[in-house]
């Protein structure tokens, strides 16, 4: 039977970790909800993924570091679209920070 879910169902307050939940997954294509509460990516670490993938805030903020351009701010409902191999890196997170991905693997 077909049910609906909430989105931000079973998200801690605060775990004192990031919290990747995989939402939907079918063959080249993963939606995923990230819980943030103040992480950022580790000093002199950048991500360099295969795939392409959008990133949407649905709360709180986040300071998103693109690889030769300036770092963006982003705010309750920006939206980022990042090609595969676009070396990109978090270096801020509020500590409700939530976030809806998708990855398309071509």
């Amino acid at each position: 039977m077909i049910q609906a879910q909430s989105f931000y169902e079973g998200i801690a307050a605060s775990s004192g970790e990031e919290i990747f939940t995989t939402l939907f997954e079918k063959a080249g294509l993963k939606i995923e909800r990230i819980a943030s509460h103040g992480q950022a990516s580790p000093e002199g670490f950048w991500y360099d993924q295969p795939q392409d993938e959008w990133v949407l805030l649905v709360r709180g903020q986040a300071t998103l570091e693109i690889q030769d351009q300036p770092s963006l701010a982003l705010q309750l409902g920006d939206h980022v679209g990042l090609p595969a191999h676009t070396r990109h890196r978090v270096t801020e997170t509020s500590e409700d920070a939530l976030w809806l991905a998708v990855h398309l693997r071509v």
